[in-house]
């Protein structure tokens, strides 16, 4: 039997898995680490961390799992994406990383903006200059901290970085890479023209592979410190979201996923390369050679409900607790008694600005409809239909790309409730699926290491023999009816107090 690991490094620890060939996971182990926020805005974590976690857990699962070490065969990594890593000649860490929720890049993006020219920015790299993207944090490094600047000699994204300490190789993959704004998206390799007009040399940057490309070895060192034979070959692996597609099977077009957590994510795969060019929705390269996936982002969709159940629902979480049960099975039960539209209540889920379609910083959540018959359950089911809204815009824009979804997956923490599956099985208008695996990224990236060392002939292969989907909520009919006509009302809302919002944001 041959054996894949999968390292899943995020924001609050890295989480480790161990998997036979048809994907049963035999043991996990997540190492969590510190985040650093000098000042208001910023967001820093020390790399090593993540490497002493990444070789911990390793060691831990190995143990753990009783497998033979001479049985795995491959190491896959998936990462937060867009943090920046800068290393000098030596290869030593020159400064903590700055990580993918940091804010302090403003200038950065209209310098970047000024220097490209917004449209070009886009055909390029598919995506307008973000905060969160890898080449304003550059940019910000250049102009506040030169003399570290200076003595950079390597630029790498977390992942990529433990990838080096494992096999002392630069490299990086097309799905973490096409977050750093610096890729040329449409063609997969970096762009020469960004690059020249931002005067970031391109020595700088590592060698991009495809994600289930070999690209490199175990060194003894790190074979000593992970337990994993020196020589096990470390593939590309991929950004979080596009190993998460893998892990779910999102790798063939009219594939999507919805991710309920504290934002929310509309997630598709294309074969065809596909730009909005209002630069609403994010267009990456994905974890499949020669295809790529476009992502709409919900800020506040769990978050709504999180909100909601912290400062109204303080009954059903007492109650909850007495039961053993989750709060929110309570809400779920008390929201089914609502009828759909809440009786003609509707929330704009703005409670952070929005990015998909608005990117508005200044918009804010709004009851909308509010009566004097209207009860607190009233609004815990606009809270989930306006959310769910909210996530139909971003497939309103995927289908005007000419992205076609035929088949939704649902996932995160809103992806668990029934409820809210069907609600977006009727408001989408079609089947919504839940995957029987809850690994996700470390899956997905122990699928790609299988790739890579022959295991499986192709990505979608892998997800074909891995992969496994519970039965699927259908949408009803007559439901779908109801939600296109609170739908069409809600998408006529955010038009009509767009002036509103900044007037209310210089207030």
């Amino acid at each position: 039997m041959a054996y894949l690991i999968g390292v899943d490094l995020g924001t609050s620890g890295t989480k480790t898995v161990i998997f036979d060939e048809q994907g049963t996971p035999l043991a996990s182990k997540t190492i969590e680490y510190p985040l650093y926020q000098p000042q208001n805005g910023w967001a820093e974590q020390d790399p090593l961390d993540w490497y002493h976690a990444a070789c911990g857990s390793m060691k831990e699962v190995v143990a753990k799992s009783g497998v033979n070490p001479k049985d795995i065969k491959g190491i896959g990594i998936s990462g937060q994406m867009h943090g920046l890593v800068m290393l000098d000649k030596d290869g030593n860490v020159l400064r903590k990383s700055i990580i993918w929720c940091d804010q302090r890049t403003a200038k950065e993006c209209e310098e970047i903006t000024s220097k490209v020219g917004a449209q070009r920015l886009i055909e390029i790299t598919a995506n307008p200059a973000l905060t969160g993207f890898t080449a304003s944090k550059i940019m910000w490094v250049k102009n506040n901290e030169p003399e570290v600047y200076a003595k950079c000699a390597h630029i790498l994204l977390p992942k990529d970085y433990v990838r080096y300490m494992l096999t002392g190789e630069f490299a990086t993959e097309v799905s973490d890479a096409s977050g750093m704004q610096l890729l040329d998206v449409p063609n997969r390799c970096w762009s020469d023209e960004v690059l020249t007009k931002l005067d970031i040399d391109k020595s700088l940057l590592a060698k991009v592979y495809e994600s289930p490309e070999v690209t490199g070895k175990v060194t003894k060192k790190a074979s000593e410190l992970t337990g994993v034979p020196e020589g096990t070959p470390v593939v590309g692996g991929a950004g979080d979201n596009a190993a998460a597609a893998v892990g779910t099977g999102t790798v063939e077009d009219g594939i999507a996923f919805t991710t309920i957590g504290t934002s929310g994510v509309v997630f598709a795969h294309t074969s065809k390369v596909s730009i909005d060019p209002k630069g609403r929705v994010h267009t990456f390269c994905c974890a499949v050679p020669g295809a790529w996936h476009v992502m709409g982002v919900t800020q506040a969709a769990g978050l709504s409900l999180k909100w909601f159940r912290d400062n109204f629902c303080h009954e059903e979480m007492i109650a909850a607790e007495g039961m053993g049960k989750d709060p929110y099975f309570i809400m779920d039960k008390q929201a089914e008694r609502i009828p759909i539209g809440a009786d003609r209540l509707l929330y704009l889920p703005y409670l952070m600005g929005e990015r998909t379609p608005h990117l508005d910083p200044d918009c804010r959540g709004v009851f909308f409809g509010l009566s004097a018959m209207h009860t607190r359950q009233h609004l815990l089911r606009a809270v989930m239909e306006g959310v769910t809204y909210s996530q139909r815009d971003s497939i309103e824009v995927l289908r005007s790309m000419g992205v076609k979804i035929n088949d939704m997956l649902a996932c995160g923490g809103g992806g668990s409730s029934p409820l809210w599956r069907q609600m977006l099985a009727d408001v989408y208008n079609c089947p919504v699926k839940t995957v029987v695996s809850k690994e996700g990224p470390a899956l997905g990236v122990a699928i790609l290491a299988g790739v890579g060392t022959g295991i499986y002939k192709s990505v979608v292969e892998g997800c074909h023999a891995v992969i496994k989907t519970n039965e699927p909520q259908k949408p009803i009919q007559e439901n779908s009816v109801q939600y296109e006509k609170f739908y069409k009302l809600y998408t006529q809302l955010y038009p009509a107090l767009k002036d509103s919002y900044k007037t209310l944001s210089a207030l």
